[in-house]
């Protein structure tokens, strides 16, 4: 995990076609826990990918050495975008992801 946050602190943007999200962790049912915003000017997405399937496949076998449980609920995957310089993921709203701009 420590390296993963690494590879994402500096997200910095100059515009939103540099912001991405990339699926963190596991759920015990399946799916993953969050999502978190990156951007493509600073880091290597194919690395990044790497790192987070690792990560992914570490939870999941702590879930099965554990019996963990969880509510099985669905993590959308919101989007990013780039606010003030940084990519972000964008507010959910009551009906899903927020359309695009």
């Amino acid at each position: 995990m420590r390296q993963l946050q690494a590879e994402l602190a500096d997200n910095g943007c100059d515009s939103e076609r540099q912001c991405h999200t990339i699926a963190i962790g596991s759920k015990a049912c399946g799916g993953p826990e969050a999502y978190r915003a990156w951007s493509d000017r600073h880091s290597d997405g194919s690395r990044l990918k790497q790192l987070a399937a690792q990560h992914a496949a570490a939870r999941r076998a702590e879930d099965l050495r554990d019996r963990m449980m969880s509510t099985c609920s669905y993590v959308s995957d919101p989007g990013a975008t780039c606010q003030a310089g940084h990519c972000v993921l964008r507010p959910l709203t009551i009906d899903g992801p927020p359309l695009q701009q």
